[in-house]
C-alpha cells in the first residue's frame, strides 16, 4: 500500500492529476481487465483505419451525390416544359447562391403571390426552344454569349418582352475598377473579371429595360437602357418562417456584435470601423465580435482573438439563427458609387430576428432605415463608437430599435406583401399576347387563313403562340412570320393571354377552360357537323360548339357561316372576308392551241369534296385534247382515277405555279368553309368550272368570273368544251376572275381582320 501511495504522489508531482488518471486507467485496463496497453503501432494502425474509413465515406458521399444528380437530370428530361408568363435566366454561378436567391427565387415568389407564373433556367443551359415557353424573359446577371444574343433577337421578333435584372454595378469596368479587391487582382485575373463585366453590360444593353434594387443603381443603369424599375430585395416566406423559429434564449452575459460579411469584397468596409471595435473590445471584457463570411481578420485584432468568434460562410437557412444569437448587427459601408448601389439585405435579415442594426448612412440603408427608430445610421467612426456604446449599455434601447425594425420589415420587406408592384410592372411591360388554337399543323385552307390572321396580329405587335392538338412541327412560318408551336396536352399552359382563338370545334376546350384569357374567340370557318358521316358522335360534339354559353365571341370568314350561326344557333358572328396573297398567285397567259390541262384539287378521302365526281366528268372528255393533273395534300388517288400527273403535298409557296401550268380548274365540292382554289386560279388568270357551295357563293359569278354547274356531270363536261373553244368567253372569265382576286387582296382587308379581334 505504501508503494502505491508513493507511485501516486510521484505521478501527481510529475504530470498532475491528469497524468495520474491516464496511468491509473492504463493500469486498471492491463492488470484488472487484462487489456494490453496501446502501443505506437496500435495508434498508427488505428490512424490508417480511420483514414481508410474517411476515404470510403468520401467515396460513398460522392457516389450518392452523383446518383442524386443523375436522378435530377432524368427528372428534368422527363418533364415537359410549361408555357409560363415569365422565364428567369440566372447568370449567377451556384458557388455564389445569395444573389440569385434574392433576385430570382424571391422575385418568382413575389410574382406567384400575384398570379404571374414563372420558371427559371441557368444561362449556360439556355436553349433556343426556351423562347417558346414564356411571354417575358428576365436575364439576371447574364454575361453575353452568342446563344443569348440570338435568343434575345428571336424573342424580340416574336414580340416578347426582354428585361435585365441586376443588383450590383457590375455592368461597366468604370464602376468595378473602383473596388479595391478588384484593383488587387493579378493582371490575368483582372482581365478575366473585366471580360465578364463587359459581357454583362452587353446583355443589359440588348434588353428593353432593367429591374434593380436601389435608387443609385437605377440612376446609373438609366445610362444603358431606356427604362429602369426598382424592386427592392425582399425576404421570402421561408426566411420569415426560419426567422420566426429562432431560439433567442441565452444565459451568458456576453454582448455580441455580429458582422455578416458575405463576400470578400467587404474587407474595406470592415476596416472602416475597425478602430472603434478595437477600443470597445478592450473596454468591455464581456463584449464579443462574431464574424461570419469571407472576411480576412486584420492583424490588429489578433491580440483580441479570445473575444472574437470567426465562422465560415454559412448556408442561408442557418443564417437567421446565427444573426439571432448576436445583440447588435453591424453593417458598415464605405462611401462610393458601388456601395451606394448595394441593398439593405443585412438590415432586413437582422430585423426579422429582432436584432438592431447599426449601419453606414449610405445608399439603401439611408433610404430604408429611420435612424433612431428602426436602426442607427452613422457617418463617422465617432458616430459608430457612440451608437455601439449606447446599445452595448442599454438592452431596452436594443429591444426598442429591433421591435420597430421588425414591425416595419414584416409589412414592407416580405415577398408576399411587396409583389404587387413587380407584378403590375411585368403586366405593363409585356406585349399583348394571342393564342391561336389549331387542330394540327398540317397545311389546309382553314389553317392558312388562321395563320394569316396571326400574321396580321403579329404585325401590330402581338406575341402570337400556336397551341396545337397534334402538331407535327415545333415552329410554323407564314409570309416571313415565325410562330412558336406548343403541343396542347404535352406541355402544361400556365401563361396569360389577352386573346385566345379557337379555329376548329376540337380546339374550343382550351378557350373554354384555360383560366387566364381576357378575350375568347371562336373563328368559325365552316359547318363542321357535315364533315362527318351520319350517326357519328363527332357530329353532335361539333354542333355543341356553336352553342357555347361562356363569354365567347364568334367570328367568321363567310357570310354563309354568319347566316347559319344566327339562324340555327342564335349566335351573332362578326364577319370579315377572306383574302388572298396575290404575290403568290400572279397571272400568266395560257396557250390553248395544244393540249388543254385540267386541274382537279381536293382530298378524295373526304366525301364532300366530291373528287370522284370531278374524275367522272373528265372521263367524258377527249383525252387526246385534254390532260388531267390531280393535286391532293393528304390522300393519294384512287386506283380507278385516270390522270397524267399527280401532285402530292405541294408546298404552299409552289401551289401558284401549279395553277399557272393549268388552263382550267374543275372543282366539285359541295361543302367548303371558304373555297380558296377557285379564287387562287382566278388570280393566275385561269378558268374556273365550279359547283356552287357555301364557301364560294359570295365571290363566284356565273359567266362573269367562272362557269357554274349544279353537280350535273354532263353539264360540267359541256362547259369545259364550251370555254375551251370560245376565246372571247375565256377573256371575259379571265378578266372577271382577276378583278375578283384583286378585290380580295389581304392588304385591302387587313383592317377588317384587326377589327375581328378588337383592334382598330
Amino acid at each position: 500500500m505504501n508503494n502505491l501511495f508513493k507511485k501516486t504522489g510521484k505521478a501527481i508531482r510529475e504530470g498532475g492529476v491528469k497524468t495520474l488518471f491516464i496511468r491509473t486507467n492504463g493500469y486498471i485496463k492491463e492488470k484488472v481487465f487484462h487489456i494490453p496497453p496501446i502501443t505506437p503501432e496500435d495508434v498508427e494502425r488505428k490512424r490508417l483505419e480511420l483514414e481508410k474509413q474517411a476515404e470510403l465515406d468520401a467515396i460513398r458521399r460522392y457516389e450518392e451525390e452523383q446518383q442524386r444528380q443523375r436522378e435530377e437530370e432524368e427528372k428534368l428530361l422527363s418533364m415537359k416544359p410549361a408555357l409560363v408568363d415569365v422565364l428567369f435566366i440566372n447568370g449567377c454561378d451556384e458557388s455564389v447562391p445569395h444573389p440569385a436567391r434574392y433576385r430570382v427565387t424571391h422575385q418568382r415568389e413575389q410574382l406567384t403571390a400575384f398570379g404571374i407564373t414563372s420558371e427559371e433556367v441557368y444561362y449556360l443551359n439556355l436553349k433556343e426552344s426556351h423562347v417558346k415557353f414564356a411571354q417575358t424573359f428576365i436575364f439576371f446577371r447574364c454575361p453575353y454569349t452568342d446563344t443569348i444574343g440570338e435568343f434575345i433577337e428571336t424573342a424580340k421578333k416574336l414580340n416578347k418582352t426582354v428585361l435585365f435584372d441586376i443588383d450590383d454595378l457590375v455592368v461597366d469596368t468604370k464602376y468595378t475598377d473602383q473596388i479595391k479587391y478588384v484593383q488587387n487582382l493579378s493582371e490575368d485575373e483582372k482581365k478575366l473579371y473585366d471580360d465578364g463585366v463587359i459581357r454583362m453590360g452587353k446583355t443589359l444593353q440588348l434588353c428593353e429595360g432593367a429591374i434593380t434594387t436601389t435608387k443609385r443603381l437605377a440612376t446609373e443603369l438609366a445610362n444603358y437602357v431606356p427604362e429602369v424599375f426598382i424592386n427592392r430585395n425582399t425576404a421570402s416566406e421561408k426566411m420569415y418562417q426560419l426567422s420566426e423559429d429562432v431560439n433567442k434564449e441565452r444565459r451568458d452575459t456576453e454582448i455580441r456584435l455580429g458582422y455578416f460579411s458575405g463576400s470578400i469584397t467587404h474587407n474595406d468596409d470592415f476596416d472602416m470601423i475597425k478602430p472603434c471595435l478595437i477600443r470597445l473590445l478592450k473596454k468591455y471584457e464581456n463584449l464579443r465580435l462574431y464574424v461570419v463570411g469571407e472576411l480576412s481578420l486584420p492583424e490588429e485584432l489578433k491580440e483580441l482573438e479570445s473575444q472574437i468568434v470567426v465562422s465560415p460562410y454559412m448556408d442561408w437557412q442557418q443564417l437567421p439563427q446565427l444573426i439571432a444569437d448576436v445583440d447588435i448587427n453591424l453593417a458598415p459601408l464605405e462611401e462610393g458609387i458601388f456601395n451606394e448601389a448595394k441593398s439593405e439585405n443585412k438590415w432586413v435579415e437582422a430585423a426579422l430576428v429582432k436584432v438592431p442594426t447599426v449601419a453606414s448612412n449610405v445608399g439603401a440603408f439611408n433610404e430604408m432605415i429611420e435612424s433612431g427608430e428602426t436602426g442607427i445610421l452613422c457617418k463617422t467612426v465617432e458616430d459608430w463608437e457612440e451608437a455601439l456604446e449606447k446599445l452595448i449599455n442599454s438592452k431596452e434601447e436594443r429591444d426598442r430599435l429591433a421591435t420597430n425594425a421588425k414591425t416595419y420589415v414584416k409589412k414592407h420587406c416580405l415577398t408576399i406583401y411587396t409583389g404587387k408592384r413587380l407584378a403590375d410592372y411585368i403586366r405593363a411591360k409585356r406585349k399583348p399576347s394571342m393564342a391561336m388554337c389549331f387542330p394540327s399543323t398540317e397545311i389546309s385552307g382553314g389553317l392558312m387563313v388562321a395563320l394569316k390572321h396571326a400574321s396580321i396580329m403579329q404585325d401590330i405587335g402581338y406575341n402570337v403562340t400556336i397551341i396545337a392538338d397534334n402538331p407535327s412541327k415545333s415552329w410554323m412560318e407564314s409570309d416571313e412570320h415565325l410562330f412558336p408551336v406548343i403541343s396542347n396536352g404535352d406541355h402544361p399552359v400556365y401563361a396569360y393571354f389577352d386573346k385566345a382563338v379557337a379555329t376548329m370545334w376540337t380546339t374550343t376546350p382550351f378557350i373554354e377552360t384555360h383560366p387566364k384569357i381576357k378575350d375568347r374567340y371562336y373563328l368559325v370557318q365552316g359547318y363542321e357537323v357535315d364533315f362527318y358521316k351520319p350517326d357519328i358522335i363527332l357530329r353532335l360534339q361539333a354542333s355543341q360548339t356553336y352553342s357555347l354559353e361562356r363569354d365567347i365571341q364568334y367570328r367568321t370568314i363567310s357570310k354563309w357561316c354568319q347566316n347559319w350561326l344566327k339562324e340555327d344557333y342564335d349566335k351573332d358572328a362578326m364577319y370579315a372576308p377572306n383574302g388572298i396573297e396575290l404575290s403568290r398567285f400572279t397571272p400568266v397567259t395560257r396557250d390553248y392551241s395544244g393540249k388543254i390541262r385540267i386541274l382537279i384539287e381536293g382530298d378524295c378521302a373526304v366525301d364532300y369534296k366530291r373528287v370522284d365526281e370531278s374524275f367522272r366528268i373528265t372521263e367524258k372528255l377527249d383525252r387526246d385534247k385534254y390532260e388531267v393533273w390531280y393535286m391532293s395534300y393528304n390522300e393519294k388517288p384512287k386506283d380507278w382515277y385516270k390522270f397524267d400527273k399527280f401532285l402530292h403535298r405541294v408546298p404552299y409557296d409552289k401551289v401558284g405555279e401549279v395553277y399557272q401550268n393549268c388552263h382550267i380548274l374543275l372543282k366539285s365540292s359541295e361543302l367548303e368553309s371558304f373555297a380558296y382554289p377557285p379564287l387562287e386560279m382566278m388570280a393566275t388568270g385561269g378558268i374556273v368550272v365550279v359547283a356552287p357551295n357555301g364557301g364560294n357563293r359570295e365571290y363566284i359569278r356565273d359567266g362573269v368570273n367562272c362557269l357554274t354547274y349544279d353537280h350535273d356531270e354532263d353539264m360540267a363536261a359541256s362547259l369545259i368544251e364550251k370555254v375551251s373553244n370560245d376565246e372571247e368567253l375565256r377573256e371575259t372569265l379571265s378578266k372577271g376572275g382577276l378583278e375578283t382576286a384583286r378585290s380580295r387582296d389581304w392588304s385591302n382587308i387587313e383592317a377588317d381582320i384587326r377589327k375581328l379581334y378588337g383592334e382598330s
